[in-house]
């Protein structure tokens, strides 16, 4: 979840936490996007002067509701190659107990650097950069890890990407990083979460942890379509959900999950 900070987000976290307790959640972690490192896209992402009013943001909210809904803080971190330096150290700013680590195809710098005309080439190059982001070993977890099948989505074909995907979640799963599913993608051009089902199926079968996100931008988003997601995570194979307190991945079975939800 975000917060304003970003310049694309409503609500406060105290706002996204009542909706959470209405939903059966147990607690949330804001994970707003952190503040630019080499200009990166500025114009979505909390300025580096709002970092420590960000932190005492979520602290509020956390005191606000004390043994209703545990809320932690998080980041969603940016990353293309080179910029390992900057984000350690923002990173070393705060006590997270998330860092989702993020590859955005869709902004224009990224475009401009990386993309050649060769539609294929840029999806290649998007899981090559995934790949790294986890090898940083920055991240706890990958967020919307096929975000790029919407830039150009008449041209999704994950068939012809096999090899790449084969290679970049090996190299995920070799650093050991979680990977999202991400509820958000129903909204995006190509209406499907983030990932599909063969990149889950291929998470599943190399044993990396998956996390839910709703990736929610204004309140009513808490918990989007778990239900669902949850259920499309037992058709291929996952029993646990995982998350992230004090930055170490904990596990919590889908079974109790969706019990929790529909209570």
């Amino acid at each position: 979840m975000h917060t304003p900070l970003c310049k694309h987000a409503q609500g406060e976290p105290e706002e996204y936490a009542a909706v959470a307790a209405q939903r059966g959640l147990a607690g949330l972690i804001v994970t707003c996007h952190n503040p630019p490192i080499d200009e990166w896209s500025p114009g979505v992402r909390m300025a580096d002067a709002e970092f420590d009013g960000y932190v005492q943001m979520v602290e509020r909210a956390q005191q606000a509701w004390a043994g209703r809904v545990d809320v932690r803080l998080g980041l969603e971190c940016d990353y293309v190659p080179g910029m390992e330096r900057g984000l350690a150290e923002q990173l070393g700013r705060a006590e997270f107990h998330h860092v989702l680590g993020s590859v955005h195809p869709q902004i224009a710098q990224y475009k401009e650097r990386y993309f050649t005309g060769d539609v294929v080439a840029f999806q290649r190059t998007y899981f090559e950069h995934l790949a790294l982001a986890a090898e940083t070993g920055l991240f706890d977890t990958l967020a919307h890890p096929d975000l790029v099948k919407n830039e150009f989505p008449q041209a999704w074909e994950p068939a012809r990407l096999a090899d790449t995907l084969a290679a970049s979640l090996d190299r995920i799963a070799a650093a050991g990083t979680a990977m999202e599913l991400n509820t958000s993608g129903l909204q995006k051009k190509l209406p499907e979460m983030n990932p599909g089902h063969t990149i889950l199926a291929g998470m599943q079968a190399r044993g990396i942890p998956v996390v839910l996100g709703a990736d929610a931008h204004t309140p009513q988003r808490v918990a989007a379509d778990y239900t669902p997601a949850l259920r499309l995570l037992q058709s291929v194979g996952y029993t646990h959900v995982s998350l992230f307190l004090n930055r170490q991945r904990q596990e919590i079975a889908i079974e109790t999950a969706l019990r929790s939800l529909e209570a």
